[in-house]
C-alpha cells in the first residue's frame, strides 16, 4: 500500500512537471519578486518628498501650490497599496500607476520651481537630494522594465498549451501589466535636471 502511494505521488509529480506547473510556479515568483522591486523603487522616491519640500521650502515659501500637490501627491501614493495579493487586479494596478505618475508629475514641478531660486539651487542639500530623485527615477524605470518583462513572460507561459491547461486547473490567470504609451517612455527614465532652466515635459507614466 505504501509503495503504491509512493508511487501515484511520482506519477503525479512527473505529470505536473510535463505540463509546467513548476515552470509556471517559478515564473509567478519571479513576477513577485519583481513587483517587491518595482515597490522598493517608489517608496525611495516616496521618503525623499519630506527632505525635497522642507528644503526648497526654506528658500521658496510662497510657492505653497507645490508644496501642497507634492504633498497631496505622495499621501495619495500612500493610501494605494498594491501587494502580491491585489496583484492580479488591473483596476488596482491602474489606480496605483495612476497615483504615481500624480507624484511624479508634481515632483517635476517642483524640481521646475527651484529654476527661480539661484541660492537654493546651490544649497548642497538640494544638490544631493536632486541627485537621489535622478538616481532613483533611474532605478524605478529599470524595476518597471523588469516587471513588464517578467508579466509578459508569465502571461506567455500560461497561454501556451500545455501550460494553459495546467494554470487552468490551478487557478493561475494572466496578470495585467502596466499600460505604456510608448515603449520609448517605459525605457527612458524622467529628466530630473533642470539645469538648462527649460523644464522637461511631465512623463504621464511613472
Amino acid at each position: 500500500m505504501k509503495i503504491l502511494r509512493t508511487l501515484v505521488l511520482l506519477l503525479i509529480a512527473v505529470s505536473l512537471t510535463g505540463c509546467g506547473y513548476n515552470a509556471i510556479q517559478r515564473q509567478d515568483e519571479a513576477v513577485k519578486a519583481a513587483w517587491s522591486e518595482v515597490l522598493n523603487q517608489y517608496q525611495r522616491r516616496a521618503d525623499l518628498v519630506p527632505n525635497l519640500v522642507n528644503t526648497v521650502k526654506g528658500y521658496a515659501q510662497h510657492e505653497e501650490k507645490v508644496f501642497i500637490e507634492v504633498t497631496n501627491a505622495r499621501a495619495k501614493v500612500g493610501s494605494i497599496q498594491v501587494n502580491a495579493d491585489t496583484l492580479n487586479d488591473p483596476q488596482k494596478l491602474q489606480q496605483f500607476q495612476a497615483a504615481q505618475g500624480e507624484l511624479g508629475n508634481a515632483l517635476s514641478r517642483l524640481m521646475v520651481v527651484s529654476e527661480n531660486y539661484p541660492q537654493l539651487k546651490a544649497d548642497g542639500l538640494f544638490q544631493n537630494l536632486q541627485a537621489q530623485l535622478e538616481g532613483t527615477e533611474n532605478r524605478v524605470t529599470v524595476a518597471r522594465n523588469r516587471y513588464v518583462q517578467a508579466v509578459q513572460a508569465y502571461n506567455g507561459m500560461i497561454r501556451t498549451f500545455p501550460n494553459n491547461l495546467t494554470a487552468k486547473m490551478f487557478g493561475y490567470k494572466v496578470k495585467p501589466n502596466f499600460s505604456v504609451d510608448n515603449e520609448k517612455t517605459i525605457s527612458t527614465a524622467p529628466k530630473v535636471d533642470f539645469g538648462n532652466g527649460t523644464p522637461a515635459p511631465a512623463s504621464s507614466v511613472h
